[in-house]
């Protein structure tokens, strides 16, 4: 049986939701983006997971919820990765990718969602049932 931690879960989802407001690249002259403006077809996706991670939370579909939230998680380190490769790889020419992985910067929002994502896996948990 498998059982959920509601505030841990709770918690979770509000530092998920709120953490795609924080800085998540340094752009220079224009600023910190947050996840928006780093690329919205992945703002789209992570918000649309977290949504329907909390849809199955509040219907107490729990096995679906437990499956989300790992899917959560894998997508947490594709869109991290994703991020990275195209601040490294994003003219295909050596030396402007140099200069480019230079100037912007990875910021604390990564952090931040990653510390939701991970209240979210650990907010479930397997226990056996006694029979009496």
């Amino acid at each position: 049986m498998i059982i959920i931690k509601k505030y841990v879960a709770i918690v979770g989802l509000v530092i998920c939701f709120f953490s795609s407001m924080t800085p998540f690249l340094k752009v220079p002259i224009k600023g910190n983006w947050n996840l928006y403006q780093v690329d919205a077809y992945l703002f789209f996706i992570t918000l649309l997971i977290l949504g329907v991670t909390a849809l199955l939370f509040f219907v107490r579909a729990v096995r679906a919820y437990q499956w989300m939230t790992r899917l959560a998680a894998c997508w947490y380190i594709v869109s991290i990765t994703a991020v990275w490769f195209k601040i490294n790889n994003y003219f295909g020419w050596g030396f402007a990718d140099k200069l480019l992985s230079k100037s912007l910067h990875m910021r604390w929002g990564w952090i931040v969602y990653l510390v939701g994502i991970l209240l979210l896996v650990l907010s479930t948990k397997k226990v056996v049932a006694s029979g009496a």
